[in-house]
């Protein structure tokens, strides 16, 4: 078919918006060795890359996902070229997650883009307990000024050396994460689940130990259980996001 001028306008402008219609999160590895990175799309998005991508360490890996896109990444550490197993965050014994989640405890990095207002939502999220360091941070971004908007989110404690001894996960003597008290001891008060499943019935400070605080303490920008508080939502509407594991 002959591109007429009109043709190439429609063209260009499709280009244009789809362009637009894309936000870009460049993924980074401080750790000193590989890390296998596990993305999963909330139900009815995408499992950008097919869910998963080995980064080397000191390697820098950009991925496009839609403007509304909406899901998690995390860190999968300790993999076995050979099994494709990972001791950390593991989705099914697979280098590319295609829909399954990481294996507890792994430090999750959220994101719900053009959310509420047309803001997008991001957070940390230690419910699930730590494996290693992140930060996610908007490039650019425009927001309201305030203390949670358009912020960079840090969790860089080395939690792993600080973490309480019944919750440590061990390899041949080494602490490689830091579990949850939820997937600890599996109880209703620790899983804010059954009569403790509403904000009112499950508060930390009521538990037996209260775990949540101390991963709080190293974390403040974190989700530390189930029923944090909204301190740990930041907002801003970007085009760009910068997810570091390591440090």
């Amino acid at each position: 078919m002959k591109m007429t001028t009109k043709n190439l306008f429609t063209v260009l402008v499709l280009m244009v918006v789809y362009a637009k219609a894309n936000v870009i999160f460049e993924i980074i590895n401080r750790e000193p060795g590989p890390v296998w990175v596990g993305i999963q799309g909330n139900p009815g998005h995408p499992h950008l890359n097919g869910g998963g991508f080995v980064l080397n360490q000191g390697q820098v890996v950009t991925v496009s996902a839609p403007d509304n896109w909406a899901g998690r990444f995390w860190p999968r550490t300790w993999c076995d070229w050979n099994s494709k197993h990972c001791l950390t965050g593991d989705c099914g014994n697979k280098l590319e997650c295609n829909g399954a989640g990481g294996v507890p405890p792994v430090t999750l990095v959220e994101i719900t883009l053009k959310g509420w207002q047309g803001l997008d939502y991001y957070d940390i999220s230690l419910v699930d307990g730590f494996n290693i360091r992140a930060f996610i941070e908007p490039v650019g971004g425009r927001g309201d000024g305030g203390q949670y908007s358009c912020t960079r989110i840090n969790c860089m404690s080395d939690i792993d050396s600080k973490c309480p001894e019944e919750l440590r996960v061990k390899h041949n003597g080494l602490t490689i994460a830091c579990n949850s008290a939820c997937n600890k001891f599996n109880t209703d008060q620790y899983c804010c689940r059954g009569a403790y499943n509403k904000p009112e019935t499950c508060k930390s400070s009521t538990w037996p130990v209260n775990y949540p605080a101390f991963f709080k303490r190293e974390c403040p920008d974190a989700y530390s259980y189930a029923y944090d508080d909204h301190k740990s939502t930041f907002t801003c509407r970007a085009g760009h996001y910068k997810i570091q594991f390591g440090a």
